[in-house]
């Protein structure tokens, strides 16, 4: 994982919070910016809880904590969850207090980023099931939602997954078109190895000539992609140990625990990030009269 994983995470928060709340308001103040909310007395206080209306595990805390914050940090919230934790359907999550115009303002930015990152985090969770008992691990992909690489990939950690590379500066992905205009697998790797000694070297493979020469190249991992079950078998024999290897495309969960059987090193899946099921959450308001 990057070094500076934690950092970044944290700054996209702040910068993801910022213009979400930003486009919500019109670029405008809060007391015009949410022309609804003006209808409420501006010191009337309430409270409020965020529930789950279906089985999920929990990730983008931060990122409701920030959301209030940001919106003067006059809002209380007392968490009854924390990220990674699975919930059952109708959990409270967190209880909130502070001015109504407040809550009512940050409700749906603060609930947009949970019900996201949460239903990553979920989704990774049921893929995650179908690989135990063997050791392959499952990683996402940089198919992510733009602005949100490092919240998404903390929720595929949050629900058992693993990360692959963050972006394109900490590891080495060589693919069809890298290889053509290298000129071949082997110059790529060796070209790769030389200009960045101590990055991991992946090359993707479509077929088995390809694998092998991937192999010969010394690739410090090498992706099937798309390899039917017997290439898969294959490529696991020859490769005795050499290379770790991650298979790639048309990743279901119903192919998981096959190929999970063929004991891969890795099983790696963009539906993780980029086919996103929201978790159904709400916040319920009690006005103080």
């Amino acid at each position: 994982m990057h070094t500076n994983y934690t950092t970044h995470l944290q700054q996209e928060t702040t910068r993801a919070v910022s213009s979400a709340l930003a486009e919500d308001l019109g670029f405008m103040p809060l007391d015009t910016g949410d022309i609804t909310a003006s209808l409420i007395p501006p010191l009337q206080q309430a409270t409020a809880t965020i529930i789950t209306r279906e089985d999920c595990v929990i990730c983008g805390t931060a990122f409701v904590d920030e959301v209030f914050r940001q919106l003067g940090n006059e809002v209380s919230i007392t968490w009854h969850v924390k990220d990674g934790d699975k919930i059952k359907a109708n959990a409270v999550l967190c209880q909130l207090s502070g001015p109504a115009r407040i809550l009512l303002t940050g409700e749906r930015t603060a609930l947009n980023f949970m019900q996201l990152l949460s239903g990553t985090a979920t989704t990774t969770a049921y893929y995650v099931q179908f690989l135990a008992g063997s050791n392959t691990k499952l990683l996402d992909t940089r198919k992510t939602i733009p602005g949100l690489r490092f919240a998404q990939k903390y929720a595929v950690t949050m629900g058992g997954g693993k990360n692959h590379r963050i972006g394109l500066y900490d590891a080495f992905l060589i693919k069809e078109n890298h290889i053509a205009a290298a000129g071949s697998i082997a110059n790529a790797v060796a070209t790769a190895k030389h200009n960045f000694p101590g990055k991991p070297v992946e090359v993707e493979t479509e077929n088995m000539q390809e694998f092998n020469q991937a192999l010969a190249a010394g690739a410090d991992i090498i992706m099937l992609d798309n390899f039917s079950l017997a290439d898969i078998i294959a490529a696991v024999a020859l490769n005795a140990g050499k290379a770790k290897l991650e298979v790639s495309g048309n990743i279901t969960s119903e192919r998981l625990s096959e190929l999970a059987a063929t004991q891969v090193d890795y099983i790696s899946s963009g539906a993780l990030t980029k086919h996103v099921q929201a978790v159904d959450l709400s916040m319920r308001l009690n006005v103080n009269f």
